[in-house]
């Protein structure tokens, strides 16, 4: 590798990386996918003072969340992932914090079993990470597969994310676990890869709300959503309805036939997570998303389908 600040800077990810970065040297990368299956690719850019600000997230944090939000997209696919190309503008004021950002997109990175397997590094006026994630699937599970009568299901916890950043806007510090959602998302690979083997047959991760990825579902799938605001789990402090708004959860909203339901006991068994049914897919309306019963507390419409 040439001389330059640029190339001090990728063998500084080089050894931070050590053995997760994996077949790096050549101009690209190659992958192999076993035969059969589909190739899933994606990429997402996360950009000081419009994703994070410096103040608000450690280096480490900056990079872990980053990786984070770019492999939750292999999950919505229920895809297994393969490589991960991380290309960064690194102004000098962050050169001295390389490190710390390698270390945390190898914790994720390394979660999940994703090598690392190019990227490149530029100077630049703001730091930003641009992922490219590639995955497979033997099929891969898409968001346009839910029929009227399938029954909507949800991972996880909401609200955390969306509560700290309303907290750090205004200048206060967050609860720390409203903090810890918002600065730690876990891509839910293992959990879509399971939810997909259980026969979902529509998914997406929730990246823009709970409210808002149902209706990019109920949109692609020609349907629309019922869902129960009184049955979305939430962390502790925050109401139905910031749960139903908060962004960035990285969680997954999925869709069964009402005659192929999973069994819920051994998704939290199994992952340490509530699977919580909060919905129905009905006949296309004029509103893709319909919400009910937002003022009352947890334990609404769809208990009845606890196992």
């Amino acid at each position: 590798m040439a001389h330059g600040a640029e190339f001090d800077a990728i063998r500084d990810l080089l050894a931070e990386w050590g053995p997760l970065a994996s077949g790096i040297g050549d101009d690209a990368a190659v992958l192999d996918v076993p035969t059969g299956e589909r190739v899933v690719i994606s990429t997402d850019a996360s950009i000081e003072e419009v994703h994070f600000r410096r103040a608000w997230l450690t280096a480490e944090e900056i990079g872990a969340r980053a990786a984070a939000a770019a492999l939750s997209d292999l999950a919505a696919m229920a895809s297994v992932p393969r490589g991960l190309l991380l290309s960064l503008g690194v102004p000098e004021s962050w050169r001295t914090s390389l490190t710390q950002i390698a270390r945390g997109v190898g914790r994720v990175a390394a979660s999940v079993e994703c090598p690392i397997v190019g990227g490149n590094v530029s100077s630049a006026d703001a730091l930003s990470l641009t992922f490219t994630v590639v995955g497979s699937a033997l099929s891969p599970m898409r968001r346009r597969g839910a029929k009227s009568g399938d029954i909507i299901f949800v991972t996880g916890t909401f609200g955390g994310p969306g509560a700290a950043l309303g907290a750090l806007m205004e200048g206060r510090t967050p609860a720390d676990a409203h903090r810890r959602r918002f600065a730690a998302p876990a891509p839910r690979i293992a959990e879509a890869r399971w939810l997909s083997e259980q026969r979902a047959v529509a998914g997406i991760d929730i990246s823009d709300g709970l409210r808002g990825d149902a209706e990019h579902l109920a949109r692609a799938s020609e349907v629309s959503l019922v869902l129960n605001g009184s049955s979305a789990p939430r962390v502790a402090g925050v109401t139905a309805a910031e749960a139903l708004a908060s962004g960035e959860e990285y969680e997954l909203l999925v869709a069964f036939r009402p005659d192929e339901l999973p069994d819920r006991s051994e998704f939290e068994r199994r992952f340490g997570l509530p699977l919580t049914a909060i919905g129905v897919a009905v006949p296309a309306g004029d509103d893709p998303v319909v919400i009910t019963d937002v003022g009352v507390e947890p334990g609404g419409g769809f208990d009845h389908l606890r196992r």
